[in-house]
């Protein structure tokens, strides 16, 4: 089971509280999470991802055991701690300005 914490926002669109838990089939990735959360909560599609490239959305961070993943490629697979559900996979709004 792995743990995913999205941004409030996401979380009023949802309408979950917390984190939510999601049951990956295959291998754990940034994409197979990410599609998993989309399927499962069908209102988030196009929020943390663009509805044509699948790339991620500006100002959208993903961290896994306190390292940022964002720049990684979608198939990058997930560190063990965050399969096993021990650590979340964190879905951040970035703040822009100065």
């Amino acid at each position: 089971m792995i743990r995913v914490v999205i941004p409030y926002h996401l979380r009023t669109l949802a309408n979950v509280s917390g984190e939510v838990e999601l049951d990956v089939k295959g291998p754990a990735t940034i994409r197979s999470v990410l599609e998993t959360l989309e399927g499962r909560y069908p209102m988030l599609r196009g929020t943390i991802r663009d509805h044509g490239t699948l790339q991620r959305r500006p100002f959208l961070r993903y961290f896994a055991c306190e390292e940022d993943m964002s720049l990684e490629a979608p198939d990058t697979p997930l560190p063990e701690r965050v399969v096993s559900g021990a650590e979340p996979f964190l879905i951040i709004g970035a703040i822009a300005g100065g």
